[in-house]
């Protein structure tokens, strides 16, 4: 697990709080990598991200849990952060885009593409929780 309270990751726990964004990018059953931009929330110790339950990152992660984060912006270059880490797909029904933190950090999106957390829980029904074992940030 990743010390992030260390002062030279304060900037990068920082921005995993606050950015909107993160690329998720995976590998297809025939090695080919897959890149997504997600919405996501740092709890602390681990990303979270919601999924429709059959895309494709989802049917990558039932063969290859290894996957790479890199946050939307790099300020032209200058502000890289990215996380190598292992991906479980999350069982317990009570994790949802409904979760307080998650609802909150996205709420005017929320309302405007769904209505409410509850919209979003039905299309976006898997929860994916990635856990850091690696961090790189310049």
């Amino acid at each position: 697990m990743l010390d992030l309270s260390r002062p030279e990751y304060a900037h990068a726990a920082e921005r995993l709080r606050d950015d909107p964004m993160i690329w998720l990018s995976s590998v297809r059953p025939d090695g080919r990598p897959h890149i997504v931009p997600v919405w996501f929330l740092w709890d602390g110790t681990a990303v979270v991200i919601f999924s429709k339950p059959d895309n494709q990152k989802i049917r990558n992660l039932r063969q290859n849990a290894n996957v790479v984060l890199a946050l939307d912006d790099t300020h032209t270059g200058a502000d890289v952060v990215m996380i190598e880490g292992q991906a479980e797909l999350v069982s317990d029904a009570s994790v949802t885009a409904a979760t307080p933190a998650f609802a909150a950090k996205y709420a005017d999106r929320i309302a405007r593409l769904f209505g409410d957390p509850q919209g979003m829980v039905a299309s976006y029904s898997q929860a994916i929780r990635v856990t850091p074992t690696k961090l790189l940030s310049y």
